[in-house]
């Protein structure tokens, strides 16, 4: 019984002397405050390492790259008003006075069928993504689909500071988008060279998923050369680096990164049954953004190779079928006449296993590898044909069936009309029973949206009277107009001739 008393009694003559000799203590210092130790350090915080290309390890840190990259990756956000409705001049109803100010009562033929058309008092639609900054000048690459017929596009920076930004333009086939907002000395990422990046290599991605802004997550390089059919463009590019770093909705347009802080590719979509992150991120590999991004700021659209060939991936049924010599590689099944790989010495039948070196093994490989060069540019192309492999010097062609540039006042005039403009593809011209044309690839903010219900595809064969071929034709003719000009054409998948109405400077 005693031990039961003595010990609690001990316990609490401790606890006693203690608290009176902490009050003491605080009593003659004078101080109120209890200090609390905190451990400024980790030391094991970098306990992973990796191998880079010369075999010395690596800590695996993230915290570096991401605090080198989150501040040049913006929040985007885009307005669009375009609505789709009836069109009210359709039929016979009355057309309305701006075109008897252009042409007079008697000047103008209606159209001729009904179509939709850009009403009058639209709803804003809104989306959002994610965008790089690829130079202190602010300049922004994202994709296509992030700012897709916005009428306003906000910039966010991660300081929270917001500005309007301009499209610089935009090319549908990579589903890419250059914009520029006027600011200067931002911190930006530089281009890595994608085609060095190895599968099972550690990357990072950067975005705004959920508009949960500056989102980092880490993943590998889990594919390469990778086609989703995702692109619904007539010439679409898909050449995407796969990843298990988690993307979501908003990451689009964001960056993708090695360990180093570059830029390695620009997200783009996600395979999902979900519409969430499932597993699999595709990125635009940045050495395609950067070609994309260098000819939209010296020629304001992109200048793009062609092979002239239809193609077919290689696999186990065509190797059997064509009794090939080679189980990967891209099939040549029919060469277009006159095209760049026509006038080479390509054949159908061939199999094209390299270009300048760089193994071919899908349609992916050999499209992402094409859309590096401009039309002009000579490449070596290694096929294997019936077993042989030989190389033929290719002088790339495009889609007009020349090696010409695109013209920087062709620029100016689609600027002027909110347009992108393309001659019509000679194959196409022959098909509609047409001698040649002007198709009107994309509309954007500008006269023809506010004036006209075209829609975008739509082949322009004459301006008031005069016949058009080219882009040039219909340059050399809206240079010496003024006021109103009334453009004919017709639709690929319509017989019906169109007319369209509008001011210049409208």
């Amino acid at each position: 019984m005693k031990k039961q008393i003595i010990l609690p009694a001990l316990v609490a003559f401790l606890v006693s002397a203690l608290t009176f000799s902490g009050f003491q203590y605080f009593e003659n210092t004078g101080s109120k405050t209890i200090q609390i130790e905190h451990v400024n350090s980790t030391p094991a915080s970098s306990v992973l390492y990796a191998q880079d290309k010369d075999g010395d390890f690596i800590p695996m840190d993230f915290t570096k790259v991401a605090e080198q990259t989150t501040d040049a990756v913006v929040h985007i956000k885009s307005t669009s008003t375009a609505q789709l409705g009836q069109n009210p001049y359709a039929q016979g109803q009355q057309v309305p006075d701006i075109f008897e100010r252009f042409f007079g009562p008697d000047g103008l033929e209606r159209p001729q069928s009904q179509r939709p058309y850009r009403q009058q008092t639209p709803q804003a639609k809104v989306g959002t993504g994610s965008g790089v900054i690829i130079n202190q000048d602010g300049y922004i690459v994202t994709n296509n689909h992030v700012i897709d017929n916005a009428e306003d596009i906000e910039v966010t920076l991660y300081d929270n500071r917001t500005f309007k930004a301009k499209v610089i333009g935009t090319d549908p086939t990579t589903d890419l988008a250059l914009l520029q907002i006027k600011e200067k000395g931002l911190p930006y990422i530089p281009f890595a060279d994608s085609d060095n990046i190895k599968v099972g290599e550690w990357v990072v991605a950067v975005g705004n998923p959920f508009n949960l802004n500056s989102t980092v997550t880490a993943g590998i390089v889990s594919a390469k050369g990778r086609s989703i059919n995702i692109l619904r463009e007539q010439y679409a590019i898909e050449s995407f680096i796969q990843t298990d770093a988690a993307i979501n909705p908003g990451n689009s347009g964001g960056a993708l990164v090695r360990l180093d802080g570059s830029l390695v590719g620009v997200n783009t979509a996600i395979a999902s049954p979900t519409g969430a992150y499932s597993g699999y991120g595709f990125a635009v590999p940045s050495n395609i953004v950067q070609k994309v991004v260098g000819d939209l700021l010296e020629y304001g659209t992109v200048q793009r190779g062609y092979l002239g060939a239809m193609i077919r991936g290689v696999d186990a049924s065509l190797v059997k079928e064509k009794e090939l010599s080679v189980n990967t590689g891209v099939y040549l099944e029919k060469i277009t006449e006159g095209s760049a790989a026509d006038e080479a010495g390509l054949q159908a039948g061939d199999v094209v296993v390299a270009i300048n070196g760089n193994a071919i093994k899908t349609n992916a490989d050999l499209l992402g590898n094409i859309a590096g060069y401009r039309p002009g540019a000579e490449i070596d192309i290694t096929v294997n044909r019936t077993g042989t492999e030989k190389t033929f010097a290719v002088t790339l062609k495009n889609k007009a069936g020349n090696t010409e540039l695109v013209a920087k006042e062709s620029l100016a005039l689609s600027q002027k009309l909110g347009a992108e403009l393309q001659t019509l593809d000679a194959s196409i011209a022959e098909k509609l029973g047409i001698k040649g044309g002007v198709k009107v690839t994309k509309i954007l903010p500008g006269t023809v949206r506010k004036s006209t219900n075209m829609q975008e595809g739509f082949i322009i064969t004459s301006v008031d009277g005069q016949t058009v071929k080219s882009v040039e034709d219909l340059e050399d003719i809206l240079e010496r107009k003024e006021g109103g000009v009334m453009v004919e054409g017709r639709y690929e998948d319509s017989a019906e001739t169109f007319y369209y109405a509008f001011g210049l400077g409208a």
